[in-house]
């Protein structure tokens, strides 16, 4: 059964700070990113799983939309609700670009997030596909967002952990930029700054010798979890790689199942 949290719900508080011990450079908190309840119930019953985040690209898929802002806050919220509903781990939620038209509209998406049990956030830069600086909100503009998302968190009585993106490379940037913009973003009050597009060890190594708390996504191509923890990162994320994986599984049953073929012996399995 799920149970509403309350805004006065004295556990925030100290999941908020158990997620934030988490974020270690060179023990880093790895995270296997969920999409819904079942998803979470999941990741947070495997031994050795300390936090819960949510990937926007999987959540927006799994209500048929197209990543980017295009699945309404109010059915975001009720996600959020749902997954903190369903597992006592700390939630952490992928915001986008934080839900807001301005400053003031970002701190009230983060309220209402918080509300319904969100600990951590990722607030991201990036503005669309192209490349290049333009496909970036400038730089004090994204600043002003993130203290924004600060204050919003110190009203609700909550200190989450806001992990703050930067697209900076993602969009082919040097990494001079990237370096500019998580100073900027850590002065403004995030506690750890996820670079996309790191996809290189010395790259990696690079950004923490820089930036400190440096968070990245890791995948099948880039390097290992090992080599990113040697690195100094402080938090790993997989993005929307486990929907991936959940569902070419689902895809290689569908195939079995279609041609006759034996069924595989987890069919049994009950999230």
């Amino acid at each position: 059964m799920l149970n509403d949290v309350t805004p006065d719900d004295p556990t925030r508080s100290e999941k908020a700070e158990r997620l934030r011990e988490l974020h270690r450079p060179g023990d880093p908190l790895v995270l296997v990113n969920a999409w819904d309840a079942a998803s979470a119930r999941v990741v947070a019953a495997t031994p050795g799983a300390k936090a819960v985040a949510t990937a926007s690209h999987s959540v927006a898929a799994a209500y048929g939309v197209r990543d980017g802002e295009n699945l309404p806050f109010a059915e975001l919220e009720g996600v959020v609700r749902r997954v903190c509903g369903a597992v006592s781990l700390p939630v952490t939620v992928d915001m986008e670009r934080g839900y807001g038209a301005d400053a003031d509209g970002v701190a009230e998406s983060l309220g209402r997030l918080v509300a319904a049990g969100a600990v951590g956030c990722n607030i991201e830069d990036g503005l669309g596909d192209d490349g290049g600086a333009e496909a970036l909100r400038p730089v004090d503009e994204q600043a002003e967002r993130l203290r924004a998302a600060r204050a919003a968190a110190e009203a609700a009585g909550v200190p989450v952990v806001v992990n703050a993106r930067t697209d900076a490379l993602a969009h082919g940037l040097p990494v001079e930029e990237a370096v500019r913009r998580g100073r900027a973003y850590l002065d403004a009050g995030a506690d750890c700054v996820f670079v996309l597009g790191a996809a290189s060890v010395p790259v990696v190594e690079r950004l923490v010798a820089e930036l400190g708390p440096v968070s990245v996504l890791a995948g099948a191509d880039g390097p290992s979890l090992d080599e990113l923890a040697e690195a100094g990162v402080a938090r790993i994320s997989m993005g929307p790689g486990p929907m991936g994986a959940a569902y070419a599984a689902l895809r290689r049953l569908a195939d079995d199942a279609a041609n006759r073929r034996p069924l595989p012996a987890d069919l049994s399995y009950r999230p």
